[in-house]
């Protein structure tokens, strides 16, 4: 897979890693890295034998940082442009959502705007103790539509999403943890063994199992008469049906650790 200067894809064994790759605008986002991200992220999710993707960004000091607003006037100044841009980001985050295996965001440092976002979008959320969160929209006339902010109501409740959307504040990671924005909160130093060892485990664990349970429960998320149930008891047909279900029984019966292949 080819990379770019401002995005980077890499594999490790059974995980795939995308990184925002702009530290000196702590990994602000701009039009041509929404793109690759998408593209990216297609990738992924065709290579079968990925079974978890991670989203970091590079530097050290941001996940990501939103976007790019030095880039506003070219990219989001006109009404083209504006929906130009949008649809590149919409794009982003839609595929985002639909890889069918489990993705972890792991955040060290800013996770602003964009960045809380793409977070949000992930499965599971691993983040520093000196991580910071924020969406600034009230602070840039920015606006949120309902497919954007369904995501953080759904994770952290109304309340929550009304005061990190109406404040436009920053919260630091303990906040974070409270609110349920993210899963674990780790010393800035673990983050990357945390992480590598939560990737390990899951992937591990029956490929088919994970994807049809990632598949039922955002079914689940969706109103009741969106959801496609007739998917989710195939999903899970299939898990029966498979050689890793007979696998896993016979790993138990032998004492031993089961070797799954996905099939």
């Amino acid at each position: 897979m080819p990379e770019t200067d401002k995005m980077i894809a890499r594999r490790d064994g059974a995980v795939g890693w995308m990184i925002f790759n702009n530290p000196a605008r702590h990994n602000a986002v701009s039009l041509e890295m929404w793109r690759r991200a998408a593209e990216i992220l297609e990738e992924f999710a065709k290579d079968k034998s990925i079974r978890v993707v991670v989203l970091t960004g590079a530097g050290g000091k941001a996940f990501v940082s939103g976007a790019d607003i030095s880039r506003f006037k070219d990219e989001r100044q006109e009404a083209e442009a504006v929906a130009i841009y949008q649809a590149a980001t919409d794009k982003a985050y839609e595929t985002l959502r639909a890889v069918p295996v489990p993705t972890i965001a792991m955040i060290r440092g800013y996770c602003i705007g964009g960045g809380t976002a793409l977070a949000v979008a992930c499965d599971l959320r691993v983040a520093t103790e000196n991580s910071r969160f924020g969406v600034p929209a009230a602070k840039l006339g920015l606006g949120y539509g309902p497919k954007r902010a369904k995501l953080l109501v759904d994770l952290v409740g109304p309340a929550y999403a009304k005061e990190i959307y109406f404040t436009a504040r920053q919260f630091d990671a303990q906040e974070a943890l409270r609110m349920g924005l993210v899963n674990r909160v780790v010393p800035d130093d673990k983050l990357e063994a945390t992480v590598t060892e939560m990737a390990g485990t899951i992937a591990e664990n029956a490929p088919l199992t994970i994807r049809s349970t990632k598949l039922t429960v955002n079914e689940l998320m969706k109103d009741p008469a969106e959801r496609d149930l007739a998917a989710c008891e195939a999903a899970v047909a299939a898990c029966f049906a498979s050689n890793d279900y007979r696998e896993g029984q016979a790993a138990f019966m032998e004492k031993r650790k089961p070797r799954f292949t996905g099939t």
